[in-house]
């Protein structure tokens, strides 16, 4: 079981043990191999992930072209969560970037623990607002920082991960072309 997130429940939740057992019980541990679709575009999302290890990516398929908006690291929870709580298809794609391994729980297990548990409620919650959070903060960069300050936050955010990421996702992220991306990384020389 995954003792990362059963020690990060208990500190953060005070998560008892017998729900703990109850929501362990529910995870299913998956591995994705490097360029793996963890879920594709259309298809519905049906799982809340815990990150144990590996870098993944959500991003909007374009026909040719192909909009990067985020990276989810090791120790972070991903979820494509509009598909997810409306359990409709969804727009976005995940792929993994660096092999990864998941602890997931299905929406039908989740809505089960929030039924059966007082701490299943808050965690969820919890996990409702990190993930607002993170969109709102990028919906902010987006709107006031200038590319190369959104390259630098991401920089600064995990500067041991994001070397792993390929600079042309990197370049989708902060909304420029590869070649824009080339010359902010000159000018500033990271």
């Amino acid at each position: 079981m995954c003792e990362e997130l059963h020690q990060l429940y208990r500190e953060k939740y005070g998560i008892s043990e017998v729900d703990w057992a109850l929501f362990s019980a529910k995870l299913l541990r998956q591995n994705f191999d490097r360029k793996a679709l963890v879920l594709a575009a259309g298809k519905r999302e049906d799982y809340l992930s815990y990150v144990e290890a590996g870098i993944l990516r959500l991003y909007l398929p374009l026909g040719e072209k192909e909009l990067t908006l985020g990276f989810v690291f090791a120790g972070d929870f991903i979820s494509v969560y509009d598909s997810f709580l409306e359990q409709k298809p969804s727009l976005f794609s995940v792929e993994v970037v660096r092999a990864a391994t998941l602890w997931r729980i299905s929406y039908a297990d989740l809505q089960l623990i929030y039924a059966q548990t007082e701490i299943g409620n808050l965690i969820g919650r919890k996990m409702a607002e990190e993930l607002f959070l993170l969109k709102q903060k990028r919906e902010i960069a987006l709107l006031t920082r200038t590319a190369e300050q959104r390259y630098l936050d991401l920089f600064e955010q995990r500067p041991e991960l994001i070397r792993q990421i390929p600079l042309k996702y990197i370049a989708s992220y902060i909304g420029v072309s590869p070649q824009a991306l080339s010359r902010i990384r000159k000018r500033i020389s990271l």
